[in-house]
This record gives structure tokens, C-alpha cells and sequence, in this order.
């Protein structure tokens, strides 16, 4: 009967190290999962950047560009979005703003953050600056960047 005993102890410690070492692996093995996940908020930095929806005409954009906007102070950025696309619009000084394209070129997420002159990707962490260069990877290629003309309040951007 002690032989019993002792056979079922031993299995009984066997599985309990078996239990806990798949538990250990399942914890990192979601971890894991979870930061590659274009949902995980650990993954961004930056502020959401306010939307701007409109229409795209002729392939013109035209917004206006008043106290109601939030691209009204130099250092301002939105995300505009618009049937087809999404474009990330920063007003870099009093008369000039700079277009670029607002997906990502590492794996095609939308770019939704921005913060200190700088636009940051929520699923893989990657940063381009005003202009639409990388400033940190994983990508590493730059935004497509689009003409902008602004006069008497109206902000006009050729998307071809």
C-alpha cells in the first residue's frame, strides 16, 4: 500500500509541474500575441488625432480653415478622412501645411497618433515626422507626401 501512496504522490507532483508550465507558457505565449495585436494600446504613444471627414472633387480636397478647426495654431494636426482614404494634414506654420498619405508603409494601418511633431502608428510603434519620413522603423518607408496650397482660409490639397 505504500508503493500506492508513493506512485500517486510522484504523479500527482509530475502533473501539478506539467499544469504550471503550460500555465507559464500560455501567460507569455498571449503576451506575446498581444503585442503584435494592432489593438494594443501599450503599443501607441501620442494623442488621437481629431478627424476631419469630407469629399474628395476632381482630386481636390478643400477645407476651411477656421476657429472651428482643429488645424486653426501652427503645430496642429487631423487626420482627414474621406471616401476612398485617410490623409494626416499638420499645420507646420502660419501659411504652411503639409498632406502625407495616413497609412502606414510597414503593414498598412491607418496612422491615428500624434504627438510633439510627430505621427506614430498604433500597431507597431513606427514614428514619421510632418514631412512623412521615418523617424523610427519598423518601417521603413517614407509617406506619400501631397501638394498643399492654402490661401484666404482655405486649405487645398491635390491628392493624384
Amino acid at each position: 500500500m505504500n508503493e500506492v501512496s508513493l506512485a500517486t504522490r510522484r504523479e500527482f507532483c509530475q502533473q501539478t509541474g506539467q499544469a504550471a508550465a503550460v500555465a507559464m507558457f500560455g501567460g507569455a505565449l498571449s503576451a506575446f500575441l498581444q503585442s503584435c495585436s494592432s489593438d494594443d494600446p501599450a503599443s501607441s504613444s501620442g494623442n488621437a488625432l481629431p478627424k476631419i471627414s469630407t469629399t474628395l472633387t476632381n482630386n481636390t480636397i478643400t477645407l476651411a480653415i477656421d476657429a472651428t478647426s482643429p488645424l486653426t495654431t501652427v503645430g496642429s494636426a487631423a487626420l482627414v478622412q474621406y471616401s476612398t482614404s485617410s490623409l494626416l494634414v499638420a499645420r507646420t506654420a502660419q501659411d504652411t501645411f503639409v498632406a502625407v498619405n495616413a497609412i502606414c508603409t510597414h503593414q498598412n494601418c491607418t496612422i491615428t497618433n500624434y504627438s510633439n511633431s510627430t505621427y506614430t502608428c498604433p500597431c507597431h510603434g513606427s514614428q514619421f515626422n510632418t514631412s512623412g519620413q521615418v523617424t523610427k522603423g519598423p518601417a521603413n518607408t517614407t509617406l506619400k507626401k501631397y501638394q498643399t496650397q492654402f490661401a484666404n482660409n482655405q486649405l487645398t490639397i491635390m491628392v493624384t
